[in-house]
């Protein structure tokens, strides 16, 4: 078996549903594939090997007997490292929390196992999936180039991703932690709409903002992942009892006459001159395929990422409230500083937000009355370095660059798909956004669809 790893989630599954070849040997060639890359790579936090062999195992022989439980059945596939799973650890990339086992596996585990999927193991984050690894723990490197920033918090499962290391994987976005990984590393992500997708078994970063989905290398990749983790789960009382639609189904329906709203002072004239060049090209390839382009004018995204800030460290400082202050020691600078100032915002300050808040929801919504979706950048830079991101925190213009174009999205809850679209001179992967309405998923995957089949930047592998 030579050169799988590169092929898609749903032509592996149909060569193992196929019993072309087994989802052991698969799994096998993979493990072999994280075995020698991960010296380098970095980005399983850990391996599940045993395991997953045993539930290809599993897979193959139910698959001889003819039963076939749906495009994931016997797919290696892999976890951010704050999924629950009550056989391997889940830390949230935090030191206090090396070695915890769950009791429980999350729903989406449980699903993935309905789903007959193969989980080879929980992959790297940011500690407690805000912007920094800790610093006693080793960060992902990214396939295209060691010094290229690997995007958060989802750092470990775009490299894996694009790596070759597993067919799709599980993120998590508060602030833009799918789409900053899919960026980073050229690979396509869905956000669902907050509550598509139960949070139960997730550890939290900030509750009202963590959304959960599917980060593959195509749309229809995403959207197979995404059809098994979504609908309404009794156990997370926040998830959403909106039907879930067949994405694989609808997807193929094209964007003939779809309306994209595109404000051309928000989404080009902000961005540096390679991703501007990249969007205006996607821009064109989309009403070449007979999308609409309509002008529209974006809310001031700049303040909502102020207010961002603010409101995910009060949330963060109640999901820590057991172990900070009172671990701080073994707390890394980023997320103890998010920690501090959620306990310095008053009870006015933070309900002043929420309205705010709930105005950008409402102002953003109102936008679907005219377009069907919004076209965005993913961030204002291309070809991000560690270095330059060293600088996040101190850099008013780098900080509004990069959260411009996220941050607001997880405020008010609408779906995204992130799609790659271009190179930067040097090789770095470009990427962008299609915002949808709310529980419009089958939208963007569409519109998402439609662009791979006309481009084939999503078939771009890094040199390894």
């Amino acid at each position: 078996m030579q050169n799988v790893h590169y092929k898609s989630l749903l032509e592996i599954g149909r060569l193992i549903q196929s019993q072309e070849v087994s989802s052991v040997d698969v799994t096998q060639y993979l493990l072999n594939r994280i075995a020698a890359l991960e010296p380098r790579l970095h980005s399983f936090f850990f391996v599940m090997g045993e395991n997953a062999l045993i539930a290809a195992a599993q897979a193959d022989a139910e698959i001889a007997e003819g039963v076939i439980r749906g495009p994931l059945h016997g797919v290696p596939i892999a976890l951010k490292d704050l999924i629950w799973t009550k056989d391997a650890p889940t830390t949230h990339g935090m030191a206090i929390h090396q070695g915890r086992l769950p009791a429980e596996d999350s729903t989406i585990v449980e699903r993935f196992k309905q789903a007959g999927a193969v989980i080879l193991g929980k992959l790297a984050q940011t500690e407690s999936a805000f912007a920094d690894h800790h610093p006693q723990l080793t960060r992902p490197d990214n396939p295209w180039g060691a010094d290229l920033w690997t995007g958060v918090s989802s750092s470990g499962s775009g490299v894996a991703t694009a790596a070759g290391l597993c067919y799709g994987a599980i993120g998590t976005d508060t602030g833009g932690s799918i789409r900053f990984p899919c960026n980073a590393n050229g690979v396509t992500g869905i956000k669902p709409t907050w509550g598509r997708v139960t949070r139960h078994g997730a550890c939290e970063l900030a509750a009202s903002l963590d959304h959960i989905g599917p980060m593959a290398r195509s749309v229809a990749d995403a959207a197979a992942i995404l059809q098994a983790i979504a609908g309404r789960d009794t156990k997370d009382p926040t998830s959403s009892s909106e039907p879930v639609p067949d994405y694989l189904a609808l997807m193929t329906r094209g964007i003939h006459k779809l309306r994209i709203g595109v404000d051309a002072g928000w989404a080009l004239d902000k961005v540096d001159e390679e991703t501007r060049a990249a969007l205006q090209q996607a821009i064109t390839t989309l009403a070449d395929l007979g999308a609409e382009i309509v002008e529209i004018t974006m809310p001031d995204t700049d303040e909502a990422a102020a207010d961002w800030s603010a409101l995910c460290a009060v949330e963060t400082a109640l999901a820590h409230e057991e172990t900070y202050p009172a671990q701080k020691a073994h707390y890394g600078p980023g997320l103890a500083g998010l920690l501090d100032l959620g306990h310095q915002v008053s009870a006015l300050d933070y309900q002043r937000l929420w309205l705010k808040r709930a105005a950008l929801r409402g102002n953003i919504s109102a936008l679907f009355t005219e377009v069907d979706l919004i076209l965005s950048p993913a961030t204002a830079y291309c070809g991000l370095t560690w270095e330059t991101m060293s600088r996040f925190g101190t850099d008013k213009a780098l900080f509004d660059g990069v959260l411009r174009y996220t941050s607001a999205f997880d405020m008010s809850g609408h779906p995204t798909i992130t799609l790659p679209c271009g190179q930067s001179h040097a090789g770095a992967p470009i990427g962008f956004q299609l915002v949808a309405a709310h529980f419009d998923e089958v939208r963007a995957i569409q519109g998402g669809w439609a662009w791979q089949q006309a481009t084939d930047w999503h078939k771009q592998h890094p040199d390894l």
